[in-house]
Protein backbone atom coordinates (compact mmCIF):
# COMPACT_ATOMS: atom_id res chain seq x y z
CA UNK A 1 0.00 0.00 0.00
CA UNK A 2 0.95 3.30 -0.47
CA UNK A 3 1.76 6.17 2.04
CA UNK A 4 -0.32 8.07 0.39
CA UNK A 5 -3.33 5.76 0.59
CA UNK A 6 -2.02 4.75 3.88
CA UNK A 7 -2.27 8.55 5.50
CA UNK A 8 -5.82 8.37 3.73
CA UNK A 9 -6.86 5.27 5.92
CA UNK A 10 -5.51 7.12 8.89
CA UNK A 11 -7.33 10.09 8.70
CA UNK A 12 -10.31 8.32 7.95
CA UNK A 13 -9.59 6.00 11.13
CA UNK A 14 -9.43 9.10 13.13
CA UNK A 15 -12.86 10.26 13.61
CA UNK A 16 -13.95 6.64 14.40
CA UNK A 17 -11.00 6.75 17.04
CA UNK A 18 -12.00 10.05 18.37
CA UNK A 19 -16.00 9.27 19.10
CA UNK A 20 -14.62 5.34 20.88
CA UNK A 21 -12.33 7.99 22.77
CA UNK A 22 -15.29 9.84 23.91
CA UNK A 23 -18.18 7.25 24.87
CA UNK A 24 -18.43 6.28 28.63
CA UNK A 25 -17.24 3.67 30.21
CA UNK A 26 -19.57 1.19 32.32
CA UNK A 27 -19.36 -1.57 33.89
CA UNK A 28 -21.81 -3.77 31.73
CA UNK A 29 -21.37 -7.33 33.93
CA UNK A 30 -21.27 -5.83 36.82
CA UNK A 31 -18.18 -7.01 37.58
CA UNK A 32 -17.07 -6.67 41.77
CA UNK A 33 -15.06 -3.95 41.44
CA UNK A 34 -13.40 -2.87 45.01
CA UNK A 35 -11.06 -0.21 45.86
CA UNK A 36 -8.87 -1.69 48.85
CA UNK A 37 -6.20 0.55 50.54
CA UNK A 38 -4.92 3.79 49.51
CA UNK A 39 -1.40 4.25 51.56
CA UNK A 40 0.38 4.91 48.20
CA UNK A 41 -0.40 8.86 47.08
CA UNK A 42 -0.63 9.22 43.19
CA UNK A 43 -1.50 5.90 42.84
CA UNK A 44 -3.01 5.96 39.36
CA UNK A 45 -6.62 3.51 39.49
CA UNK A 46 -7.05 1.00 37.30
CA UNK A 47 -9.51 1.01 34.59
CA UNK A 48 -11.20 -2.19 36.10
CA UNK A 49 -14.18 -4.07 34.29
CA UNK A 50 -15.40 -0.53 32.88
CA UNK A 51 -15.86 -0.77 29.04
CA UNK A 52 -17.56 1.11 26.47
CA UNK A 53 -20.72 -0.68 24.68
CA UNK A 54 -18.86 -1.25 21.88
CA UNK A 55 -16.32 -3.39 23.57
CA UNK A 56 -19.20 -5.09 25.63
CA UNK A 57 -20.38 -6.17 22.63
CA UNK A 58 -17.47 -7.42 20.89
CA UNK A 59 -16.41 -9.18 24.43
CA UNK A 60 -19.76 -10.81 24.92
CA UNK A 61 -19.51 -14.20 22.55
CA UNK A 62 -16.13 -14.63 24.61
CA UNK A 63 -17.84 -14.03 27.90
CA UNK A 64 -20.57 -16.05 27.80
CA UNK A 65 -18.02 -19.16 26.48
CA UNK A 66 -15.59 -18.39 29.55
CA UNK A 67 -18.19 -18.23 31.85
CA UNK A 68 -20.10 -21.95 30.94
CA UNK A 69 -16.64 -23.39 30.09
CA UNK A 70 -16.16 -24.54 33.67
CA UNK A 71 -19.14 -25.75 34.22
CA UNK A 72 -19.26 -28.27 31.08
CA UNK A 73 -15.80 -28.95 32.26
CA UNK A 74 -17.21 -30.02 35.41
CA UNK A 75 -14.84 -28.25 37.60
CA UNK A 76 -17.98 -25.42 39.00
CA UNK A 77 -20.77 -26.04 41.08
CA UNK A 78 -22.60 -23.11 39.22
CA UNK A 79 -23.29 -22.68 35.68
CA UNK A 80 -21.61 -19.86 34.82
CA UNK A 81 -18.21 -19.01 36.69
CA UNK A 82 -19.04 -15.25 36.48
CA UNK A 83 -21.94 -16.19 39.47
CA UNK A 84 -19.48 -16.55 41.92
CA UNK A 85 -18.26 -13.35 41.54
CA UNK A 86 -20.39 -11.55 44.29
CA UNK A 87 -20.18 -13.81 46.69
CA UNK A 88 -15.86 -14.05 46.25
CA UNK A 89 -15.80 -10.28 46.72
CA UNK A 90 -17.67 -10.52 50.09
CA UNK A 91 -15.30 -13.09 50.98
CA UNK A 92 -12.45 -11.24 50.10
CA UNK A 93 -13.56 -7.96 52.08
CA UNK A 94 -14.01 -10.52 55.09
CA UNK A 95 -10.35 -12.25 54.58
CA UNK A 96 -9.19 -8.29 53.86
CA UNK A 97 -10.22 -7.65 57.74
CA UNK A 98 -9.19 -10.09 59.13
CA UNK A 99 -5.93 -11.02 57.38
CA UNK A 100 -3.02 -10.73 59.67
CA UNK A 101 -1.35 -7.28 60.82
CA UNK A 102 2.22 -8.37 59.91
CA UNK A 103 1.64 -8.26 56.18
CA UNK A 104 0.93 -4.31 56.51
CA UNK A 105 -0.99 -4.28 53.60
CA UNK A 106 -3.10 -0.98 54.17
CA UNK A 107 0.10 0.74 55.12
CA UNK A 108 1.97 -0.35 52.11
CA UNK A 109 0.09 -0.26 49.44
CA UNK A 110 -3.38 1.68 46.53
CA UNK A 111 -5.06 -1.26 45.63
CA UNK A 112 -7.96 -2.51 43.48
CA UNK A 113 -9.70 -5.65 43.09
CA UNK A 114 -11.73 -6.84 40.06
CA UNK A 115 -13.17 -9.96 40.39
CA UNK A 116 -14.33 -11.71 36.64
CA UNK A 117 -15.40 -15.81 36.68
CA UNK A 118 -13.33 -16.60 39.47
CA UNK A 119 -10.71 -14.58 38.58
CA UNK A 120 -9.17 -11.52 41.43
CA UNK A 121 -6.89 -9.11 39.68
CA UNK A 122 -5.25 -7.03 41.38
CA UNK A 123 -4.27 -3.97 40.13
CA UNK A 124 -2.30 -0.65 42.32
CA UNK A 125 0.52 0.56 43.45
CA UNK A 126 2.59 -1.84 46.47
CA UNK A 127 5.78 -0.52 48.51
CA UNK A 128 9.30 -2.15 47.62
CA UNK A 129 9.16 -4.01 50.61
CA UNK A 130 5.66 -5.02 51.18
CA UNK A 131 5.51 -9.06 50.59
CA UNK A 132 3.64 -9.27 47.82
CA UNK A 133 3.67 -12.87 47.21
CA UNK A 134 2.09 -13.45 51.15
CA UNK A 135 -0.19 -11.31 50.22
CA UNK A 136 -1.54 -12.61 46.74
CA UNK A 137 -1.34 -16.56 48.48
CA UNK A 138 -3.42 -15.26 50.98
CA UNK A 139 -6.13 -13.90 48.59
CA UNK A 140 -6.36 -17.13 46.54
CA UNK A 141 -6.87 -19.08 49.71
CA UNK A 142 -10.23 -17.38 49.40
CA UNK A 143 -13.27 -19.75 48.67
CA UNK A 144 -14.15 -20.32 44.90
CA UNK A 145 -11.33 -18.58 43.63
CA UNK A 146 -9.59 -20.44 40.63
CA UNK A 147 -6.32 -17.74 40.93
CA UNK A 148 -5.11 -14.24 41.49
CA UNK A 149 -3.48 -12.55 38.44
CA UNK A 150 -0.53 -9.96 40.05
CA UNK A 151 -0.81 -6.49 37.82
CA UNK A 152 0.70 -4.14 40.67
CA UNK A 153 3.96 -2.47 40.18
CA UNK A 154 6.22 -0.80 42.97
CA UNK A 155 6.35 2.18 44.20
CA UNK A 156 9.10 4.75 44.85
CA UNK A 157 8.46 4.17 48.58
Amino acid sequence: MSYSKCALLLFLCLPVTNALADEPRENHGNDPFLHVSTAIAGCPAPRGPFETQGEWLAEAHWRIERGNSCWIAGRCRLSNSYAYDKEIAESVTRRLASLNLDTQWREKTSLWLTVQRRFIYLDGCVARDFDKARFISQLGETADVEKVIDRTVFSGK
